[in-house]
């Protein structure tokens, strides 16, 4: 594969456990976008699971890595190796604490802001330049650890919204592969 292909990369722990969780919310935007290329997850040697496909006419790789949140970075270079893929069109979606649930940011590079999956992937590859989808799921209350309120499921209030607003980041991953950053930037943070 060439420089036409994009990796795009939900950041999660495996297992049901931890399927509901807020940190998993990037692996619930991949699966709504496998759902929209036709394709099933299957398991890849980089250790993720993988689905090969077009969205918005585009070439795009789905990874959701097998490893846990902060190991992420292993298979995400493996991947980028494998299919050699640019850093400017990996793109991982993520959970972000410094935006209020129900908002979506697009961004290219930064640091990685206390997220452990991001602090691995920027070491193994080396690099902070790939695109980021960052998915609100805002500060925990009161005095409550940060690590713990990711880990834990959505709010019986944010769950009624969270189909929903999965489905809108999948629809800025869209944008992203097929109108580039600034357009995609210009649609999605209007709200």
């Amino acid at each position: 594969m060439s420089a036409d292909v994009w990796l795009v990369v939900g950041l999660g722990n495996p297992g049901p456990s931890y399927a509901g969780n807020r940190h998993n919310v990037g692996f619930m935007v991949l699966d709504v976008l496998a759902g929209r290329v036709g394709g099933r997850f299957k398991s890849h040697r980089a250790r993720a699971d993988v689905v090969e496909g077009r969205l918005g006419g585009v070439r795009v790789v789905l990874a959701k890595p097998r490893t846990f949140m902060n190991e992420s970075g292993g298979p995400v270079k493996a991947l980028r190796d494998f299919f050699k893929v640019p850093v400017e069109r990996v793109v991982v979606v993520h959970d972000e604490l410094d935006i209020p649930y129900g908002t979506l940011r697009l961004k290219q590079g930064g640091g990685d802001n206390g997220h452990n999956g991001l602090r691995s992937i920027t070491k193994s590859l080396g690099d902070k330049d790939y695109l980021r989808v960052r998915f609100g799921v805002g500060r925990p209350p009161g005095r409550m650890d940060a690590a713990a309120f990711v880990l834990k499921d959505f709010s019986a209030v944010e769950r009624k919204d969270l189909a929903l607003e999965v489905e809108r980041a999948a629809d800025a991953v869209e944008a992203l592969v097929s109108v580039g950053l600034g357009a995609a930037q210009n649609t999605f943070h209007a709200g």
